[in-house]
């Protein structure tokens, strides 16, 4: 992979000046979504499938990037003196992004770069491409450019730069999921005050299968930034008669005492998710640390059913994806992960239904939506690293 991905570079760009070869992981959310933005907890692990980079710096301010996902797009050019948002400059605007945001914090990029990108993410699924190439663009920028900054500063820069360069009001737990990744644990994280525990997955006969709806998604084009505004707008309706700072300060029982207070129907829902979705996350993980993974998998089920029908933001993919999954024994839980609107489900599958899982969802989907979906058995890998 590494070499052809070399030859590649050397066949665009020429082989002069010293290549290096980066890899930054996708995630996957175990549960705990739409909870990042409200000051909840969030339990995602990063995947051995993600973004590989071959890069070369340039004496000049010249940007040129190319991606073996996009071969149709060619070389696209930028300069560092031109650092502003791009309908025209496709996904050319995360890397971007990120030069920008590490200049906007002292950190002044002054040598262009030749970038080729390779991706074995599924573009759109909701495994966090974008974030991956973020968190990517930001590693490089710390080992190639000699830029001082920790791995949580890459994951908080990048969500900078997709908060204010590419106008989506993401969360952190994408780019904090990918940068701070450790093989075989998942990320049990406190979205408020950023503080986190690794916890060890240990499935023993089980595998995580992510389930790909294969109906692309945007997150900046889809309803992902008005299910913030609801929540945004709920929390100040809360905060007139109780003390807190976000919706996951509050528990189950608070949040029915103060429900009241929030005036519209959709929006008192879409607060009872962000609340109850953060107990769930807080008892999983729990479930977890005492090797009770059924009762993690029955979560992970009610934290569909709760996305679904509170937040709406699910859809006939992947509630068909998931709903499908239910009917098949071996199958410990399963629901959707990532913004919604399209992209992937993530379940927890026995090894020996494994293959029956894939070959009946497959089926069943396929008959009802009119396409197919994909696939994939994953593992838990390391974060962010420059490969040898």
């Amino acid at each position: 992979m590494q070499a052809k991905l070399v030859e590649k570079f050397k066949e665009l760009f020429g082989a002069d000046g010293e290549i290096r070869t980066y890899f930054a992981p996708g995630r996957v959310n175990m549960i705990g979504e739409h909870t990042d933005y409200n000051g909840g907890h969030v339990f995602p692990c990063a995947l051995t499938i993600g973004t590989y980079g071959v890069v070369r710096k340039r004496e000049d301010n010249k940007l040129r990037f190319y991606s073996m996902n996009f071969e149709n797009l060619g070389i696209i050019e930028s300069s560092l003196g031109d650092l502003k948002p791009d309908p025209t400059a496709d996904w050319t605007n995360y890397p971007k992004g990120v030069i920008w945001a590490f200049g906007e914090k002292g950190m002044k990029i002054t040598q262009g770069m030749d970038l080729l990108l390779f991706g074995n993410i599924p573009n759109g699924s909701g495994l966090s491409s974008s974030a991956s190439v973020e968190v990517l663009t930001g590693y490089i920028l710390k080992d190639f450019y000699g830029c001082d900054v920790s791995n949580q500063d890459i994951a908080l820069i990048g969500q900078f730069s997709e908060n204010q360069f590419n106008g989506v009001n993401c969360g952190i737990m994408d780019q904090f999921a990918i940068a701070m990744g450790k093989k075989g644990h998942a990320i049990f994280l406190d979205t408020a005050t950023l503080e986190y525990e690794y916890a060890p997955i240990a499935l023993k006969d089980a595998k995580i299968v992510i389930s790909c709806s294969n109906k692309k998604r945007g997150l900046g084009d889809s309803k992902y930034n008005e299910r913030r505004a609801e929540c945004e707008k709920a929390l100040e309706e809360i905060q007139q008669f109780a003390g807190i700072n976000s919706l996951g300060d509050l528990t189950e029982e608070e949040f029915e005492q103060f429900q009241t207070a929030i005036k519209d129907e959709d929006r008192k829902k879409r607060a009872k998710h962000a609340v109850y979705e953060n107990q769930r996350t807080v008892r999983a993980v729990e479930a977890l640390k005492h090797d009770d993974v059924e009762l993690f998998g029955k979560l992970m089920n009610e934290s569909h059913v709760s996305l679904r029908d509170d937040y709406e933001v699910t859809g006939i993919e992947l509630d068909t994806l998931v709903e499908e999954a239910w009917k098949i024994d071996g199958v410990i839980g399963s629901r959707m992960t990532g913004a919604g609107f399209g992209g992937c489900s993530v379940s927890i599958v026995k090894n020996d239904a494994v293959d029956t899982f894939i070959e009946q969802v497959g089926k069943a989907y396929e008959e009802k939506i009119g396409y197919a979906a994909d696939f994939y058995v994953v593992e838990i890998g390391d974060g962010p690293s420059r490969l040898a």
